[in-house]
């Protein structure tokens, strides 16, 4: 149990990777958590962009293998934001005031589909370079969810929990995605209500990728062959949207491939 938590890679992590706090709206409660590890002289960093259930800390394995070769990576939490054009605007805002003109996204599953949306909305003045889409999807219909999305903000969050546990693997895995799914499990019950209910509105509302405005951005696709919360429509869906990307296909991992796939992944990444 607990085995990432308390693993020496976490911890070295912990000690020396400062987690920085950024308010960038005018509303002081939407603030943005994140790790900015390596050569801060790189203007064109890759940022990762966590699923549902996930914090800053679930790419900590990207974080320290890929700054090892010289890279520089953000990992980040976003705030609360209810509706995809607030957190576009809102990520922008980051960027800018970081000063970053242009970027590498890193986005699992709903972290993948805010990160389509965000090439999307920028795509009059681009600000990102490429992709990486981690059991991602590119249209919300497929959670069949759309109707409930403006009643989860009502919702207690052991409720919202239920919802998104219901997601993770069942039955046997090997010990590695075991250790996985605890240790994002633990990163869920460190979420508040209002952080959960929102991710899962931004999730569930409405919404759908437009190819067409993103098609100069380079793509590649990272899934799973074996279990995972995404439908096998979902990712033909998503062939056939980008029908030029590459694909990195993992024999296994489940949901979070990042963490007990890690350096498969990190060699796709790099």
């Amino acid at each position: 149990m607990e085995e990432i938590k308390v693993s020496p890679d976490y911890n070295w992590f912990r000690s020396t990777v400062p987690l920085k706090r950024i308010i960038v709206d005018d509303d002081d409660s939407k603030v943005w958590s994140l790790y900015d590890a390596g050569p801060k002289n790189i203007r064109c960093p890759i940022i990762f962009l966590p699923p549902v259930s996930g914090t800053a800390e679930v790419f900590f394995q990207q974080v320290l293998a890929l700054t090892g070769w010289g890279y520089r990576v953000i990992s980040l939490q976003y705030p609360v934001y209810w509706d995809l054009m607030e957190f576009c605007d809102g990520f922008r805002k980051l960027l800018d005031h970081l000063q970053l003109d242009k970027v590498h996204l890193f986005g699992a599953s709903l972290g993948g589909f805010l990160a389509q949306k965000f090439a999307e909305y920028t795509h009059k003045s681009p600000r990102v370079h490429s992709l990486i889409l981690c059991n991602s999807f590119s249209d919300t219909s497929i959670f069949n969810q759309s109707w409930t999305s403006n009643s989860f903000w009502l919702m207690p969050a052991f409720l919202l929990k239920k919802i998104v546990l219901g997601n993770f693997a069942k039955g046997p895995v090997d010990p590695k995605m075991a250790d996985a799914i605890d240790f994002m499990v633990d990163r869920l019950e460190s979420l508040s209500q209002s952080e959960l209910a929102s991710r899962l509105t931004l999730n569930c509302q409405n919404s759908y990728v437009e190819p067409h405005k993103i098609k100069d951005v380079a793509v590649t696709i990272i899934d799973v062959f074996d279990q995972s919360a995404l439908s096998l429509e979902a990712k033909e869906e998503m062939y056939k949207l980008y029908p030029n990307a590459r694909r990195a296909h993992l024999k296994t991992g489940g949901n979070f491939p990042y963490l007990c796939r890690s350096a498969e992944v990190n060699l796709y990444i790099q």
